[in-house]
């Protein structure tokens, strides 16, 4: 059994409204009640959402918590990303979630960094030590990996730039996690990777997110949900019992923690983990 101290964690996307800010501090206090190691921010597509970003991280900071900003390099320039990076040292911002990201639509060029390895590799060289750096990974693959072993290589290359951990996509199916889990090990990649868990609210939802990310909604899953149609009760309540399960599985075989994708919203997380008796 690993016995590594477990870290559990929280995503956040930047409210666009005064209602949206509010709204996230409530959910943030909520969840703060939970103790977790700590909050990430989501950063738009091209840096679409950056200054939200920042505003949302330096809000959950003032609060006494932990935040990490996430940090996309594709559509960016070393200048720029560089600009971010010193702007996140003066506020004393110590956590990033370093991602290539998503070319904006309408957006030709992919900038100065290509692949989420070369911001790794930048940020290590433009502040050295300062940044715990977390990379994603990918249990099922990314959805535009050539092959299983070229993401394997993509992400050990990630690792070998300077990552300090990695938080997955979100996934369904444990034994995905597990395999990627070993298949690493075996290429000599041994940094924690923390499962992200998504809470299941909204099946219309979690359908759209999935088709566009490449998780895998089992089936099984699937048929079951379609079946309770409009019955959002039945969803959720179905939806608690997966994926705390899938968390339990996770836990008892070792993994280093939970990232919950919370969507900005505190009760099915606050449930998941109440249930785990965490």
């Amino acid at each position: 059994m690993n016995m590594v101290k477990r870290t559990f964690s929280f995503e956040f996307f930047p409210p666009k409204t005064p209602q949206g800010i509010d709204k996230l501090r409530a959910t943030r206090d909520q969840l703060a009640l939970l103790k977790p190691k700590f909050f990430s921010v989501t950063f738009g597509a091209g840096g679409s959402t950056r200054d939200h970003s920042l505003e949302t991280v330096l809000d959950i900071q003032r609060a006494g918590y932990s935040a990490a900003p996430h940090l996309s390099c594709i559509g960016s320039t070393h200048d720029n990303i560089r600009a971010i990076l010193q702007e996140y040292q003066t506020h004393g911002i110590r956590h990033i979630v370093a991602l290539r990201g998503d070319l904006p639509s309408g957006m030709a060029s992919t900038g100065e960094f290509r692949y989420a390895n070369e911001l790794v590799e930048f940020i290590r060289n433009e502040s050295g030590d300062w940044f715990n750096i977390e990379v994603a990974a990918y249990p099922e693959y990314h959805p535009q990996a050539r092959s299983a072993r070229e993401d394997l290589l993509n992400f050990k290359r990630k690792v070998e730039a300077g990552a300090n951990s990695a938080i997955t996509q979100y996934f369904f199916n444990a034994d995905a996690y597990f395999n990627f889990v070993d298949k690493c090990a075996a290429l000599g990649v041994g940094l924690p990777i923390v499962p992200g868990i998504m809470p299941i609210g909204n099946f219309t939802q979690l359908a759209r997110f999935s088709d566009a990310c490449g998780a895998e909604i089992p089936r099984w899953m699937r048929k079951q949900m379609e079946a309770y149609s409009d019955d959002i009760e039945s969803i959720r309540a179905f939806g608690l019992d997966v994926v705390t399960d899938l968390c339990e599985r996770l836990l008892k075989a070792g993994a280093p923690g939970l990232h919950f994708y919370t969507l900005n919203q505190a009760a099915l997380t606050t449930a998941i983990w109440q249930r785990l008796g965490l």
